[in-house]
């Protein structure tokens, strides 16, 4: 077995938490899934989709993860947040041309240390699922997943 770096998220650890979060949804008999893995810098670093999945799911889950990485906020949050701050949001879609979708589903990746190291997002069945599916891969590797939910 490879030894993969928890120190940044790498090509190697993006690719697992994928596998791991797409086996998590198989297992529990959830719709296709897609799956989008950005390091800090907002690149992507792995896309792994189910057959089955639909044309706009790569959309989604990149948006998820791209939207909790640049506002700074799991899914959860994000959802709170648009909910009490709708101009806000609305501004913020049309900034980013659509890019940000502010659902579960939307995980960052953090160290041990709590330190950011990416993002995960997640598209496919309910954004509670996709959202489950994204915390076990990135757990899976001993990493943090923050959803954004209250501590």
């Amino acid at each position: 077995m490879k030894t993969i770096s928890l120190e940044t998220l790498s090509l190697d650890a993006a690719a697992e938490i994928a596998q791991r979060a797409l086996s998590h949804g198989r297992a529990a008999n959830m719709a296709p899934l897609a799956v989008a893995v950005l390091d800090v810098r907002g690149a992507l670093k792995a896309f792994l989709a189910d057959d089955g999945t639909s044309l706009l799911r790569f959309d989604i889950a990149f948006g998820k993860a791209w939207g909790a990485l640049g506002m700074g906020f799991g899914g959860r949050a994000l959802q709170q947040r648009s909910a009490n701050t709708p101009l806000f949001y609305n501004a913020l879609h049309a900034m980013t041309d659509g890019k940000v979708v502010t659902v579960p589903g939307s995980v960052l990746v953090r160290n041990a240390q709590g330190e950011l190291l990416g993002a995960v997002g997640i598209s496919g069945d309910s954004s509670d699922n996709d959202e489950r599916c994204a915390v076990a891969g990135i757990e899976a590797l001993g990493l943090r997943a923050d959803t954004g939910a209250p501590a």
